[in-house]
């Protein structure tokens, strides 16, 4: 069984591209929905995967999408359909039992795939009595808002 990655992409550019994307999703979640399949679009091989399962977004949310893969994000597939419409993109991801965390930008056909590493990782600890994370002399109930700082860190580095 998979460990699932949750995904977040918001797609920007000419919104008639975002609005074909978002007629994309709305037929992946519904072909998804009717064969109980992972799904990519028709214009995308499925050799290397990367299968789309449990899309979803809040109403109102026009080219922003969450959902989850098996064990890694998509970035590739992402970047495939970002090219094929012509538009950029930002993906949040995560999968924290394999300590995969990360945020990939294409913005004018260049892709940056900014991740925490395992050092990374080692910077905070998990206190199993108390259930709660230090970091940097303070305490948190969860690592959370810990990720998303050095996450944040790494991205300002670049």
């Amino acid at each position: 069984m998979a460990n699932w990655c949750s995904n977040t992409i918001v797609f920007e550019g000419n919104p008639e591209a975002i609005t074909q994307i978002q007629q994309l999703f709305q037929a992946m979640k519904e072909k998804e929905e009717q064969t109980e399949r992972g799904q990519l679009p028709d214009f995308i091989t499925d050799e290397n995967g990367g299968y789309f399962f449990n899309i979803y977004w809040n109403e109102g949310d026009i080219g922003m999408f969450q959902y989850e893969t098996k064990w890694s994000p998509n970035i590739e597939v992402v970047q495939a359909i970002a090219e094929y419409y012509h538009v950029n993109f930002v993906q949040d991801y995560e999968e924290m039992s394999n300590l995969i965390y990360g945020r990939a930008i294409f913005s004018d056909k260049l892709l940056t795939d900014i991740y925490l590493e395992d050092e990374d990782f080692d910077r905070y600890q998990f206190d199993e009595e108390t259930d709660t994370y230090s970091f940097e002399g303070e305490i948190y109930d969860s690592d959370c808002e810990i990720l998303e700082t050095l996450l944040e860190r790494k991205i300002a580095s670049i």
